[in-house]
């Protein structure tokens, strides 16, 4: 029988006895001992010719060590290594059974480092596994409230301060972007939680694909491996603070932009798929085809085909460009620019739809700081729906407040509403005193009525839009009537529309409802009394808003909303309009032109024309001349024009003289009437 057995059968005996407290007290023969075997175990290190000697002293303390109680209920297969480091732990907890296991690891720690230390990493590896399932939990935590840390120390930095009415503001610049506010799971978490968004979401070592850096969009596994599409970004001139930077297309790319305006007028959005599956990203291309297939509704392959094209304008950013200081600048009139704003409003309007309205914000503020000036795509009217959507009240306060100077925002409809509302919502939060609750709900009711009186035409609109049944003396009313709403400027009937159309879902609520009936009875009651305000609004009606910007149709346009698009005047809805440029300015600042194609459309000629065309390539109905080697050529050709516009117009005399007649129709009832089969 070997010893492991005997070792076995010897311990289910000790086991089988009773235990009794004496036994589990150590006398001072048997601490002598393990004081010796341990020295005996530092000899066998520096000394390891003898290893006889070691199995032997191994063996012998197991079988001395017969007190140890975690020996008894521990699993008695181990090895005898094993069982080695489990006794001396075992003997140091008994010698002090209140002391911590850490405290028990350090007092091992101190004669094995320096006789043995292979034993240390054993224990120092046990030791990491049972603290590695304690730590999980903490981290898990921690990741979870990030973002209440964040908030707290901005809190404790003092970063805000309080206006007159006693709304809270940030210190920071109006336009100021935050890079975690740019990624959409940021706000996801604050919803969901950290572990319902991520998941299982590990990327394991051998698969992980490294990537540059990036802040609006993060690559993903199945896109096309990515290699600069030649587009780069210079920095023109730096002038009071602020950075102008244009995005530059090298002659590659725009022998691909080429081919793409040629697939655009083929209308046939194959040839736009087969120009990116060469050149994967192609801006305007991605751009197009998002389009194709929000139309088509594949709201997934859309979003991720503007996402590409974001990831592709960042890899191209200058050093120097930055997002978040509010002092980059891109001319919209420039077309290689203008990609990056329609990139940057179709990937903040998918972040609205996806249920991200704080994420979305921060991208309209993004767009907004670029061109403050210009406002190319006329942010101001939606940043008031961005922000009441995500509640943040004091932003939109702030904007309103350190703009309306310089920018006049209560002449916009969006404003005038938006901003009253603000103040009523922030007079209904629970951490708002009474008496700084009163004040803000008369600072609403002021601007409300003031918005009514100035915008009557709102009123109606949005009570259908709601499906409510205005009271009779409203709806009777000639101040709110159908006469308030054919009297408006054409421009202010759109901005209404937009207004109405986008924001109607923000007033739905009960209590709003409650407040806006309370309002809208005081303004009757103004507007009977035959107050000053009322008269002085018709004015300004009346010489303001004749006719709206270009930029404000180019809104219009991309937003999509039916009651807005309606009333485009026809010289916008006339004209084509493309998704990758919508409405142009007209007074772009062109670096290269397209090359002029050898045969040019002829959508506007005749039937007529476009047959003489297809046998002589040289003929032109407006006799213009071609450019020829020679005059003699050029002579002959005009020649030859001549000949056939006679020809045209004498066929055009004979087909306008020829008459039809019906042949005679005969009544014979008994005419066989198969013979026409």
């Amino acid at each position: 029988m070997s010893s492991r057995a005997l070792r076995r059968l010897k311990g289910k005996q000790r086991g089988q006895e009773e235990l009794s407290i004496e036994d589990l007290k150590l006398n001072e023969a048997q601490t002598v001992d393990l004081q010796e075997e341990e020295d005996d175990q530092g000899e066998a290190v520096l000394q390891p010719a003898k290893t006889s000697n070691n199995r032997k002293a191994k063996k012998n303390k197991a079988q001395k060590n017969i007190s140890n109680i975690y020996e008894l209920i521990g699993d008695a297969e181990n090895e005898v290594e094993k069982s080695l480091t489990d006794e001396d732990s075992g003997v140091k907890q008994q010698v002090d059974p209140d002391a911590s296991r850490d405290d028990v690891d350090e007092t091992d720690r101190q004669p094995t480092d320096i006789n043995n230390g292979e034993v240390t990493k054993k224990k120092k590896r046990k030791k990491k596994k049972k603290k590695a399932p304690t730590a999980d939990p903490q981290e898990d935590g921690a990741g979870d409230d990030i973002d209440a840390i964040l908030e707290t120390i901005e809190k404790t930095n003092g970063l805000s301060h309080q206006n007159d009415d006693g709304v809270t503001f940030d210190s920071r610049p109006v336009l100021y972007v935050e890079h975690r506010n740019l990624n959409p799971e940021t706000e996801l978490k604050r919803y969901f939680g950290a572990r319902a968004v991520l998941g299982d979401q590990r990327p394991r070592q051998r698969q992980r694909q490294f990537h540059r850096s990036t802040w609006m969009t993060f690559p993903k596994d199945t896109w096309p491996r990515f290699s600069k599409p030649g587009i780069s970004m210079s920095l023109l001139e730096t002038k009071n603070g602020l950075q102008y930077f244009t995005f530059e297309h090298n002659r590659d790319y725009q022998q691909v932009q080429f081919k793409f305006l040629d697939a655009v007028e083929s209308m046939d959005p194959n040839n736009i798929v087969v120009l990116l599956q060469l050149n994967p990203y192609h801006i305007d291309s991605l751009l197009q085809l998002s389009d194709v297939c929000r139309i088509q509704e594949d709201q997934e392959m859309a979003r991720d085909l503007i996402e590409r094209a974001l990831y592709s304008f960042e890899c191209a950013f200058h050093p120097v460009c930055s997002l978040t200081s509010g002092t980059s600048r891109l001319d919209y009139l420039r077309p290689e620019n203008r990609a990056f704003y329609l990139a940057l409003y179709k990937h903040m309007m998918f972040l609205e739809k996806r249920g991200c309205p704080r994420t979305a914000l921060e991208y309209c503020k993004l767009i907004l700081s670029v061109d403050p000036d210009n406002d190319p795509l006329c942010m101001l009217l939606l940043v008031d729906f961005l922000c009441l959507r995500c509640r943040e009240y004091s932003a939109l306060i702030r904007i309103y407040e350190e703009w309306e100077v310089h920018r006049n925002l209560s002449q916009l409809p969006n404003f005038a509403f938006s901003v009253a509302l603000s103040y009523y919502h922030l007079s209904l939060q629970e951490d708002c005193p009474a008496d700084e609750g009163a004040k803000l709900r008369q600072k609403s009711d002021k601007l409300l009525q003031g918005a009514l009186i100035m915008f009557p035409g709102v009123l109606m609109p949005l009570l259908d839009l709601l499906t409510v049944q205005p009271d009779s003396a409203v709806s009777s009313h000639a101040y709110f009537g159908p006469k308030s709403q054919m009297d408006q400027p054409p421009a202010l009937a759109q901005l209404v529309a937009l207004y109405v159309g986008r924001s109607h879902a923000l007033w739905k609520e009960a209590p709003v409802l409650l407040w806006l009936e309370g309002n809208v009875s005081e303004v009757l009651r103004r507007v009977n009394a035959q107050d000053p305000q009322v008269e002085d609004c018709l004015n300004k009606r009346k010489t303001r808003y004749q006719s709206a910007p270009r930029n404000i149709h180019r809104h219009v346009i991309l937003s999509e909303i039916k009651e807005a698009t309606a009333t485009l005047p026809l010289e916008v809805t006339t004209q084509p309009v493309m998704g990758f440029d919508p409405l142009p300015p007209l007074d772009s600042v062109m670096s290269y032109t397209r090359p002029e194609r050898q045969i040019s459309g002829a959508s506007n000629e005749s039937t007529l024309s476009l047959f003489f065309r297809s046998l002589l390539p040289n003929f032109n109905l407006q006799g213009g001349l071609r450019p020829e080697d020679n005059q003699e050529v050029a002579r002959a050709g005009r020649e030859l024009n001549q000949e056939v516009n006679r020809l045209m117009v004498a066929m055009r005399d004979m087909l306008a003289n020829i008459q039809f007649q019906e042949p005679p129709r005969e009544d014979n009832p008994d005419r066989d009437e198969e013979e026409w089969d």
